[in-house]
Parts: structure tokens; C-alpha cells; sequence
């Protein structure tokens, strides 16, 4: 039994060429799929067997699903005339190259799902596009691509086209954290913009413009910088899984939790980061020995993304305590920050 899955994205503009493709022998779950699909009929979404000609479907046999809800005989044109003759040559070129195996070809069925966009126009493009992006899509599925490595690898570089590079993980260190403290958001929306855009900048929304706009004014920040790694600086000391609550669902990334927090507190913090989506610090700041706690909060199964080493700004004249910052990470392989007057 095979099921095998590829994807490709080929053009430009209205025409653009969008194929999700599923490739299975007729003893694998793609067999059902493909029965399902020309049995079960969706208004708008009629199915159709990719034929070379009339009366000449391919080995192995395609079905043909649009993604696009078709809502006029014109758009009903496009897929029963150029994308599905594209989608049928690009599948016999691939059994002449040996993409599909000849002696194989009656073994497969192959479900395509194509997009039309409502206002494509241009028959050429319609054909060239789906013709490559359905050769590519078979192509990738019948090579595993993209392996566990390669998506690994692109998962934190890979530009989305439509909403860009987020943020979620310290994926690439050092950074430079910026804190923004100032109590004005005019300032606050001042200064991000004279910040130049970089994946290797994070923002931390200090404890005096949070405690005075709320959780919610990352959303305000995001207008600015959409794709940005914001730190909401809460410094929790109790009910840590409702305060990482709140900072997910003011989307932001990473939340503070005070190393003299119980315990507890901590450790519930980290599992509700976990669950949602977020990294953990862990501010030492007034903490008497950083060691030893960062030991107790790893006891209680739960670890921390971050270690903050923080010097708090009443107390520069202190010696600093980032003299710990090489102990740490050797001790305990983990991203230390240092902060409070450098």
C-alpha cells in the first residue's frame, strides 16, 4: 500500500497555479477518497476525471476537485477546459519519464485538487501553470519531498507570501531585546517605528506601559511591527497560567514570570505557555541565588525557554549578576538574557 502527498505553487496574478495532489495504490485510503470524490457531488465543486481527449482518460486515472467554488459557466469552462487538459498531459508526461512507473501506472489513483481564481481570464497561463505545478506536485510526492530535515530547517527562514515571517521561537540567538518602558503609547509606537526591521530584534513591553494599557496593547505595537517577537513583561508572582493566558490572547510570544514566584506559580506558567504556544522567561531579578532556584523550577519538571539575569534599575550601583550567565548555560543548556543597566 502507498499514499503519497505533494503540493506546488506555480505563476503569477489571477492565472496562478495551486495543486494539492494525492497519490495511493487502489489498496490504500486514497482508493476511497478517489471513489468518494466522483460519488459524493458538491454543488460548485463537481469533480472530473482529467482526460487527454474525449473519451481518453490517463493512466493512472485523476480526479480533478476545485478548490474554488465555481459560480459561472465561465469559470466552469476553465476547469473542464484548460486546467483539466493541463492536469491530464502533465500526468501521462509523468509516466513517460518515469516519475510514475509504467508497468505501475494502473496501480494508482491520483486526487488533484486545483484553484481557479474567480477572476483568471488567461487560458494560456491557466494551462502552463497547472501543467507545471501538477508535474511538480507529483514529482515531490513521488520523491517525499520535502523530508523531516528540510521543513526543520525552513520552518523559522520561510517567507510566507501572505502573511510573512512570524516569530514564534528564539531559534537563532543572540538577540538584542529592546524594553519599552515608556508609560506613552504615541512614544512607544514612535520608537518601534525608528527601529529598523530585524528577526534578530525582540520587544519587550516593560511592566510600566503593561500595568498601564494592558496585555491588549500588542495588538496596538502589531500595527507597526505585524511579524515582530513581542516579551509581555508581566513579572507574574501568582495564578501564572492566567496571565500566559492573557498573553495569548494578546498574541504575544513570550511572557515573564518572576523567579520569586512560588513554585507552583511558575511551573503552571510554563505548562499554559506550553500548551499555547508561548516561550517562558524566568526573571532572576532579587533572586539570592539564580543557581539554585533555576535547580528547584527544573525539579518541578517544568523548564523555561529563558533565563533573565536582571539588574534592576534601583539597584545599578550593585555588582551585576550576569558573572552567572556561562555557569548557566553550561549547567543547564539554556538561553540566558542579561538586562539592567549594561
Amino acid at each position: 500500500m502507498e499514499f503519497r502527498i505533494g503540493e506546488a505553487l506555480i505563476g503569477e496574478g489571477h492565472e496562478v497555479a495551486h495543486v494539492d495532489l494525492i497519490i495511493g495504490t487502489k489498496d490504500s485510503p486514497a482508493a476511497v477518497a478517489f471513489a468518494n470524490a466522483l460519488a459524493t457531488l458538491s454543488a460548485g465543486h463537481t469533480p472530473l476525471l482529467a482526460v487527454l481527449r474525449p473519451n481518453l482518460i490517463t493512466k493512472p486515472p485523476v480526479v480533478i476537485i476545485p478548490k474554488v467554488t465555481l459560480k459561472s459557466m465561465e469559470q466552469a469552462e476553465l476547469i473542464f477546459g484548460p486546467a483539466q487538459a493541463a492536469v491530464a498531459k502533465a500526468i501521462a508526461d509523468a509516466v513517460e519519464e518515469g516519475v510514475i512507473p509504467k508497468d505501475k501506472a494502473e496501480d494508482y489513483l491520483v486526487i488533484a485538487s486545483i484553484f481557479i481564481h474567480p477572476s483568471a481570464k488567461n487560458k494560456h497561463k491557466i494551462y502552463y501553470y497547472n501543467y507545471g505545478a501538477t508535474k511538480l506536485a507529483l514529482k515531490r510526492a513521488m520523491q517525499g519531498f520535502p523530508d523531516v530535515a528540510t521543513v526543520l530547517y525552513e520552518k523559522d527562514r520561510s517567507f510566507h507570501p501572505l502573511v510573512g515571517r512570524k516569530l514564534t521561537k528564539l531559534w537563532d540567538p543572540p538577540y538584542l531585546q529592546i524594553a519599552i518602558d515608556l508609560p506613552s503609547l504615541e512614544e512607544t509606537l514612535n520608537v518601534l517605528n525608528q527601529v529598523p526591521n530585524s528577526d534578530h530584534i525582540v520587544f519587550e513591553i516593560g511592566t510600566p506601559l503593561l500595568k498601564r494599557f494592558g496585555s491588549e496593547v500588542v495588538l496596538k505595537l502589531r500595527e507597526v511591527k505585524p511579524d515582530s517577537f513581542f516579551v509581555l513583561d508581566f513579572k507574574t508572582l501568582d495564578v501564572g497560567n492566567l496571565e500566559v493566558r492573557l498573553a495569548a490572547d494578546a498574541t504575544a510570544n513570550a511572557v515573564v514570570v518572576s523567579g520569586l514566584a512560588p513554585l507552583n506559580t511558575i511551573a503552571k506558567a510554563i505548562k499554559e505557555a506550553d500548551k499555547t504556544g508561548l516561550l517562558t522567561y524566568v526573571d532572576m531579578m532579587n533572586v539570592e541565588n539564580p543557581i539554585k532556584r533555576l535547580e528547584e523550577i527544573f525539579n518541578t519538571g517544568h523548564t523555561p525557554n529563558v533565563i533573565e539575569l536582571h539588574r534592576a534599575i534601583d539597584n545599578e550601583q550593585l555588582e551585576p549578576p550576569w558573572k552567572l550567565a556561562r555557569e548557566l548555560k553550561r549547567k543547564f543548556k539554556i538561553l540566558v538574557a542579561v538586562a539592567g543597566g549594561i
